[in-house]
């Protein structure tokens, strides 16, 4: 080994942090409200929340196949899966809803959101 060799092996500070490899978490099954309290409490900040900032729908997984976000979520989520024409336009179809545990039709009865709202989301950083 050269000496510029050796100068490069060990060119890293003494203080230096490296990883070490940790077991990984053993998953445990709680009941909600036990696994509700565990979890930590914060002051919640809104500082520097913007909607804007959050894109509404974006071009989806396949940028060229015209669908966005939502129409791959109604596509993946169908009971009955619709027909996707030109643009990406949905026709026919079933969807469950857990809210009213009944089947929905069209698509566009259906809204697809977020399970946490952004700025809740945002809040609880």
């Amino acid at each position: 080994m050269t000496l510029a060799a050796a100068a490069l092996a060990f060119s890293f500070p003494a203080s230096a942090v490296y990883a070490v490899e940790q077991p990984a978490a053993v998953p445990q099954l709680l009941p909600i409200g036990v696994a509700v309290g565990a979890l930590p409490l914060a002051v919640e900040d809104r500082t520097g929340y913007q909607r804007t900032s959050f894109k509404h729908w974006n071009v989806g997984a396949n940028p060229t196949d015209g669908c966005n976000t939502r129409a791959e979520v109604l596509i993946a989520e169908a009971v009955v899966t619709p027909g996707v024409g030109p643009g990406c336009t949905l026709a026919g179809g079933v969807w469950w809803s857990y809210y009213g545990e009944r089947e929905m039709t069209p698509a566009g009865a259906l809204d697809i959101d977020h399970v946490v709202p952004l700025a809740e989301a945002w809040d609880s950083k």
